[in-house]
């Protein structure tokens, strides 16, 4: 599979699963696919993933592999792999790998530590992500937010719907901008108090109902640092499972430079040259200060107006004041 943009460099992005959604209905065929001897599980245990210990595939698992830890809780078919070798989640309770006859033999290693040792290559990290968020989804919806009572999964569990009402729900992807204000030859970066220390990375913030992606941009830089912003252009966007969010990466035209912290919001928050984000980025800044790892859509951004500076704002613009 070719890449097609730059998105698919950025961790959980990307995933070459064909999804065949057009087949989640037919339970037949999911279920011959879950019965193939070709297809693979990840499995989770609550929201974590659970790896083989000692073992060179480490997170793909067998059927008879599964086969040992009884039914699962949640079941969502992936997708399938261009050889056509079915993926699909199980999800297990919390503690169902504790008994030392499994917690010698598997362990649980939350998602992000995965992004950030490099556990899993760039395709099965998305199929990962895919999962995470699906299974999340599941775990937080299991009542119908119309009527109350009790919601089953249907469609290879990419639905869920409740025999009392009739009401059908579908997994939901919360929309951040994450984003850079560019003055020149400086870009606009915070700190928020839960950060690794000396860590500084791009603005975010959910997009609100009733606003477009730019807006949210604008409206968030200023909130938390006073700096207003007009033009405003897309750089990529990147999926994010914790739980279900979708960043979309841009950059902004600052009109003004004068920063005043929302203090709930941030610790700190300043401008940077690009030398200086070209030392944070490769660990050499005299200050110690560092930048989000490269699994991070913020990562990107930094290097991008690293490389191009304030030309990062010219070909792709999405709107302008």
């Amino acid at each position: 599979m070719s890449i097609l943009d730059q998105s698919t460099a950025i961790g959980f992005a990307f995933n070459p699963l064909d999804r065949r959604n057009e087949k989640r209905d037919d339970a037949a065929y999911i279920e011959s696919l879950r019965r193939d001897p070709s297809t693979r599980f990840v499995v989770f245990s609550a929201d974590i993933p659970v790896l083989k210990r000692a073992s060179e595939h480490r997170i793909l698992f067998s059927a008879s592999e599964v086969s040992e830890f009884g039914p699962p809780v949640q079941v969502v078919f992936l997708g399938q792999t261009d050889a056509g070798s079915a993926r699909f989640a199980l999800g297990f309770d919390q503690g169902a790998f504790d008994p030392p006859s499994l917690s010698a033999r598997f362990e649980l290693i939350d998602l992000r530590s995965i992004a950030l040792r490099g556990l899993a290559p760039p395709a099965l990290l998305g199929a990962l992500g895919q999962a995470k968020a699906m299974l999340d989804w599941h775990a937080r919806h299991r009542f119908c937010a119309n009527c109350g009572h009790p919601s089953r999964a249907q469609t290879a569990g990419w639905r869920r719907s409740c025999d009392t009402c009739g009401s059908q729900h579908f997994p939901r992807v919360d929309p951040v901008v994450i984003m850079l204000g560019i003055d020149d030859n400086r870009c606009l970066l915070g700190r928020q108090r839960q950060f690794a220390a000396g860590m500084y990375s791009a603005l975010a913030g959910f997009v609100e109902p009733g606003e477009t992606a730019e807006g949210a941009v604008r409206r968030e830089v200023l909130e938390e640092t006073g700096v207003r912003c007009s033009q405003v252009t897309y750089f990529a966007s990147q999926p994010w499972p914790f739980p279900s969010s979708l960043m979309i990466g841009c950059f902004a035209r600052a009109t003004d430079t004068e920063i005043t912290i929302d203090t709930t919001e941030l610790e700190d928050a300043r401008w940077f040259s690009r030398e200086e984000v070209a030392a944070m980025l490769s660990g050499t800044h005299v200050g110690g200060l560092s930048a989000p790892k490269p699994f991070a859509i913020a990562h990107h951004l930094l290097r991008a107006f690293v490389s191009e500076g304030a030309a990062v704002l010219r070909a792709t613009d999405v709107a302008s004041s």
